[in-house]
């Protein structure tokens, strides 16, 4: 305690890190001290309820929904130590300054301080955005009362919260599955993910032609002789492009007034167009111009962050946090864009100093937030200071990922106020007549940047990885009407329609945005909850909804639509924050939402129904467990219907059997939460995603989850022959005999034939001179012939049934040769990997095809083919192999001693007899010590306390 003669101030932060950073800004006279975040909470289970309360009806709720939704707050228990020195430490000081986040919730922390340490002398509210010296000092200096209006719109959302989690989270436990939760974004966000993968799985894809033409200049003047041009149109009837195709069909649109080329149609065109002439028509040119991007918000810096360094939402808040506590960079939970003048003359003086002063604007920039209700008094993130410090400067100050972080805000808010990028755009179409008098029109673009302005410190990325960068020029020729061109080549190219692209993090979190669901403080959160709750996994930076959350949304779209609305979720923000500008009443927006009062708050729609309470107890006998949690996929060619159940140990595949014979089945076996016997069933191998549930995988799993096929019957021995599917694929059985299918054949094409001869092996070709058997086989390197402990490999598998005794012998009696064969060529080169940028080829191994970086393998799922595997595909599944890292080497065994032996088992000797005797004394005292046992009262075992709480 500092013990000087003037007043003696107490400070509390929130973070040790912040403390100690901001008590080096202080100096004597202040102890800054933390709090470590939040000090009270809503109870988190029974144990939590003080004993005065645990008879009390609402007390599992932790609210008096009775009383004006008055909440029972209680200390977290890893707090009450802290809350102990902070409440000797108020009674030792002459001020108390709250110097907690300027956002609701560190308002509302500070508010839960004044509560529970009940101070005795002023107390005072210090906010700033930065921690810097000048902030610092600027904040003491100016303090404020705390915000209840503030206060009131966080405790509104956290009550509406539990309301929300607590009576909606136990109907998924008694409909779905234990333990489950449901909450008012975590809900809409999974809904988000899940409509996308529907939309994966009702695409079909569609394959459309065009022509890319190599066009020349006769005599180049300024730029490139050759650049390139696709076909637009032909006889003036535009060219189909994916936007053309339905996503459902897979069809043209109708309407769309297209020409679809196929495979056939666009090479005998481009044959027709060999040699002719090709002329410009039309040159348009348009001056460039591209603004700057806004400084960061919390929302814009995860989606960058993603993007360029693949961090995870959590991963770039808890870095922006250090960064902030350490003073590096200003507040990171803000929706607005604002700088302060502070700022952009810090901003402007380092751009001249780095870029010189043609790169600054005349006048300074100043941003308008998109964001719905941005706090527009509070600035966008920004390195912290009245003088920014380089990246450079602060290096070796800051751990790699800080670095990294801190370099993209700083060149993020540098670029922000410096001039345009300018150059200029140019379209061009030409012509051409093909020997059967067709017209065909191509298009060129071509971007030429003469000042880039912004972009030379900043160029922002996008989701779609295929999209060209804003500083990426692409020349043409100088051209003019009429210009005579020759084509140096013309390629037919075909494409594939793709479905839409799964929810990256940062994708959802601007979706989020865009629908005003959520704030900047909850993004991160939510994104960990939905994965922690398993509803969503991520396969490198994909997110895949599991069954279970499209069990859990199909329950809510059915029976509590309104719950899961986009607009009624954004509604709810909007109304708690007209809460925090002092224009609603909370009590009025709950009360509306939970109990359906209409005195002019909350949503009319839940109101009408009679609120959340009545909702969720009144429909729940009318949701009917086994159809939420059945997700139909497709009927199948037999007009089976095929859907996934989603049970107690997992989701598996079931196919409805016939009529009559469902009708049997359920008759014999009841209903039970499982649905009883009703078809087959087959397992669903963990990590198949949803939309790869194809009539083909569906059909491969079934072949091994009890839908075998038979091929026939043995005719030497009477046993029907199967074909199945197993761990390690496809196989046939027959009694107690098996075989796995070879790397040539496949489980549709395979005969009768082709099966007695797999279950032939292995084959015997003879018997040596010396009475040992040959006999040739299929093994894990391939096939082989092998006489007693000596292998050769056959250069195919068929050999195995034809090999004769004479060349078997022959290859045996060869020396083994270790000469490695020639590489064999990859299968398909698939372009490079849009996450490392390293080319990907799809190789066949040992084991099967298999998609490599050069680095890492991952082996193509079942199903898959290598023609049909998408880069997208191929590019998550070596993400995953990534994540895992390299497989663990395995330790060389010990080299075995030998000099030593000799003395060793002299040794053991006499440590047998020893053991001897202690053996003699154990069983002596054992039986000591059992009849002790006997005599004396066995202890109870303490009973376990069950608790069972719904999670928000």
């Amino acid at each position: 305690m500092p013990s000087n003669a003037g007043t003696t101030r107490l400070v509390i932060v929130e973070s040790p890190a912040k403390a100690k950073t901001i008590s080096g800004y202080l100096g004597p006279g202040y102890v800054v001290e933390a709090s470590f975040g939040h000090v009270r909470d809503l109870p988190r289970n029974a144990a939590d309820v003080p004993a005065k309360y645990k008879g009390e009806p609402w007390a599992r709720l932790g609210v008096d929904v009775d009383n004006g939704f008055q909440a029972l707050y209680v200390v977290s228990a890893d707090r009450k130590q802290q809350i102990s020195k902070l409440i000797k430490l108020a009674k030792e000081v002459d001020e108390i300054f709250l110097a907690t986040d300027e956002d609701r919730e560190g308002e509302a922390i500070a508010w839960h301080l004044v509560e529970t340490l009940k101070p005795k002398v002023p107390v005072k509210r210090m906010v700033f955005h930065e921690i810097t010296k000048p902030a610092i000092q600027a904040a003491v200096a100016n303090p404020r009362e705390i915000d209840r209006d503030l206060v009131d719109a966080q405790e509104a959302r956290r009550i509406l919260d539990r309301l929300y989690g607590y009576e909606v989270s136990p109907v998924l436990w008694k409909k779905v599955m234990p333990k489950l939760s449901a909450g008012r974004v975590q809900s809409v966000a999974t809904r988000i993910v899940v409509e996308r993968e529907r939309q994966r799985m009702a695409f079909r894809t569609a394959e459309y032609w065009d022509i890319l033409a190599t066009l020349a200049v006769a005599k180049p003047g300024e730029g490139p002789r050759t650049f390139n041009a696709t076909l637009v149109a032909l006889n003036g009837d535009r060219i189909a492009t994916g936007k053309d195709f339905e996503p459902t069909t897979g069809r043209v649109r109708p309407g769309a007034g297209v020409v679809h080329l196929d495979e056939g149609g666009a090479r005998g065109l481009a044959a027709r167009l060999a040699d002719q002439p090709f002329t410009v028509t039309r040159v348009e040119e348009k001056p460039y111009r591209r603004r700057p991007y806004a400084p960061f918000i919390t929302s814009t810096l995860q989606q960058e962050a993603a993007r360029k360094m693949r961090f995870s939402s959590q991963q770039t808040m808890r870095t922006a946090q250090r960064l902030y506590e350490n003073g590096y960079i200003t507040y990171m939970r803000t929706d607005s864009v604002n700088l302060s003048e502070t700022a952009i003359a810090a901003a402007r003086r380092q751009i001249v100093e780095l870029y010189g002063e043609r790169s600054v604007p005349p006048e300074p920039r100043r941003y308008t937030g998109k964001v719905k209700n941005a706090q527009e008094a509070h600035e966008a993130i920004r390195p912290a200071g009245d003088n920014f410090r380089t990246p450079g400067e602060v290096a070796k100050e800051l751990s790699a990922e800080e670095f990294k972080l801190y370099e993209l805000i700083w060149r993020r808010t540098i670029s922000s106020q410096m001039t345009d990028a300018v150059g200029s755009s140019v379209s061009v179409r030409i012509r051409a007549v093909s020997s059967a008098k067709e017209e065909a029109d191509f298009g060129a673009t071509g971007k030429t940047i003469t000042d880039p302005g912004f972009l030379r410190a900043y160029v922002e990325s996008s989701d779609d990885e295929n999209a060209e960068a804003e500083d990426a020029e692409r020349r043409l020729p100088t051209l003019v009407k009429d210009q005579p061109l020759t084509a140096d080549e013309l390629a037919a190219q075909g494409h594939h329609t793709q479905p839409p692209a799964r929810y990256t993090e940062a994708s959802l979190v601007k979706a989020l945005e865009e629908l005003g669901i959520g704030r900047p403080s909850t993004y991160a959160s939510i994104m960990q909850t939905i994965q922690d709750r398993g509803y969503v996994v991520k396969r490198g930076q994909a997110m895949i909804p599991s069954f279970l959350a499209f069990a859990v949304i199909g329950l809510m779209e059915r029976h509590y639509p309104r719950l899961i609305d986009y607009d009624f979720t954004a509604s709810m923000e909007n109304e708690l924050d007209e809460i925090a500008g002092g224009d609603h009443a909370a009590v009025d927006f709950l009360t509306s939402f939970y109990f359906g009062s209409t005195n002019g708050a909350g949503d009319q729609a839940i109101a009408h129904a009679g609120g959340l309470k009545k909702l969720v107890t009144e429909n729940l006998s009318e949701i009917d467990a086994r159809s939420v949690n059945s997700i139909p996929l497709f009927t199948d060619d037999e007009g089976r219907e095929v859907v996934v159940r989603v049970g107690r140990y997992g989701p598996y595949l079931q196919r409805a059997l016939p009529d009559e014979q469902q009708a049997q089945a359920q008759a014999a076996s009841g209903e039970g939460e499982e649905g009883g016997s009703q078809g087959d069933r087959a397992p669903i191998p963990e990590g198949l995603a949803p939309d790869e549930l194809t009539p083909e995988k569906v059909h491969e799993l079934f072949l091994g989850g009890g839908g075998e096929r038979k091929l026939g019957d043995d005719p030497s021995t009477g046993e029907p022959i199967l074909l199945k599917s197993g761990r390690y694929g496809p196989y046939v059985a027959s009694g107690e005999r098996k075989s796995s299918l070879l790397r040539s054949q496949s489980p549709d094409s395979l005969t009768l034939d082709q099966a007695l001869q797999l279950l032939r092996l292995p084959r015997l070709v003879g018997v040596a001179p010396d009475g040992a058997e040959v006999v040739a086989n299929n093994g894990r390197y391939g096939p082989y012939v092998k006489r007693g402990d000596e292998f050769r490999s056959l250069d195919s598998e068929d050999k195995m049934f034809t090999v004769t005794l004479d060349e078997a012998l022959a290859l045996l009696a060869a020396p083994k040769t270790r000469q490695r064969r020639a590489a064999a060529p990859p299968l398909r080169e698939m372009g490079n990997d849009p996450l490392t940028e390293k080319p990907l080829v799809i190789k066949d191994g040992r084991f099967g095809p298999y998609v490599t970086d050069g680095e890492f393998n991952a082996s193509l799922r079942r199903g898959q083919t290598p023609e049909e595997l998408t880069l997208e595909q191929a590019s998550e599944m070596l993400a995953e192999k990534r994540a895992k890292g390299p497989a663990p080497k395995k330790k060389a065994a010990p080299a075995k001693k030998t000099a030593a032996k000799k003395t060793t088992t002299a040794a053991k000797k006499t440590t047998t007899a020893a053991k001897k005797t202690t053996t003699a004394a154990k069983k002596t005292t054992a039986a000591k010590k059992t009849t002790a046992a006997k005599k004396a009262p066995a202890k109870k075992a303490a009973p376990r306390k069950a608790t069972s709480t719904p999670k928000e």
